[in-house]
Parts: C-alpha cells; structure tokens; sequence
C-alpha cells in the first residue's frame, strides 16, 4: 500500500492548503470532481479549504463514459466564464481522463483551470500537467494504481499487476 487514510488525510490537507495559497486573491474556487473517486476527493479537499480559504468554494461533479470521453456532464449547468477551476481526479494515469474533462470546460472560457490528482504515475501519455498531487509513483507499464474505498471515505492507495 502507498497510502493509507491517515496519509491521505494529511496529503489532502496539504493540497488544501497549496489551493489557498495560490489563490488567496481569488472570490470563488469551483472544485469540479471526475465521478465517482474524483468526486469523493473533491468533498474532502472541499471539506479541507472552509477553514483555510476566505472566498467561497463550490463542488460540481464531472461524470463521463471513460470508453467513449466525448461524452460528459457536468451536474448542473452553471455559468463557468470567468471562474477559477480545480478539476480533481484520483489518479492520473496516462492524463487521457484529465485533457478530455478539460474540453468542455474550456467551452466556457473560464478565468483559470489547475488540476489535483492524489496519486500522479510518472509516464503519462498525455500532456497533462497535474498542479496539486499528493504523491508522485514511478511504476512500470504494467500496474495499476487503484484508489481504495469504502462508502463515501477514500481509504488507501495501492499499485497492483495489470489484469
């Protein structure tokens, strides 16, 4: 295992914080969650901000078919332009989920988006830059970084073979 709660707990913290510090000047941060573990993520860090960031933060959540990801919501249709946008996956892999997330966001010229990934693999296929990680692994092409759950609580981190 290369997190457990309590770890990730204080990296979540630690995220919150950098967020706040890079932002202080900002009104409103919108932290935007990639279902279903993104998401969970997002409350946590969401949950970590109200007592270190003045302005006001605000969760949408991004659902999309990781098959086919030109096919994305987001959970309600609130004005993006101008806004300062975390986008937060659990994982970033080979960056693919995170630059398709990206594109609709874009659609609504927003002031500025950072991403925040609690687990970052250090070859990625994609160009994607992750602003705010909680831990960076080098791994070989053929394992896989699962982000453990139980309920609504993220509960470790783990690298295993690729089935």
């Amino acid at each position: 295992m290369i997190l457990d709660s309590e770890k990730i707990q204080k990296k979540i913290k630690r995220m919150a914080l950098e967020i706040a510090e890079r932002n202080y000047n900002e009104a409103e941060i919108l932290l935007i969650g990639i279902a279903r573990t993104g998401m969970l993520l997002a409350q946590s860090v969401h949950a970590s901000l109200k007592g270190v960031f003045p302005g006001k933060t605000s969760l949408l959540e991004l659902t999309m078919d990781k098959r086919n990801p030109t096919s994305i919501q987001l959970s309600d249709d609130r004005d993006l332009a101008g806004k300062t946008i975390v986008l937060i996956d659990d994982v970033a892999n080979s960056g693919r989920t995170m630059l398709y997330a990206l594109k609709p966001l874009l659609k609504n010229f927003p002031a500025k988006i950072e991403t925040l990934a609690l687990v970052e693999r250090a070859h990625k296929q994609f160009p994607i830059e992750v602003n705010y990680v909680g831990i960076k692994v080098s791994t070989t092409k053929d394992e896989y970084i699962a982000v453990l759950t139980q309920g609504d609580e993220i509960t470790g981190a783990e690298i295993s073979a690729k089935n």
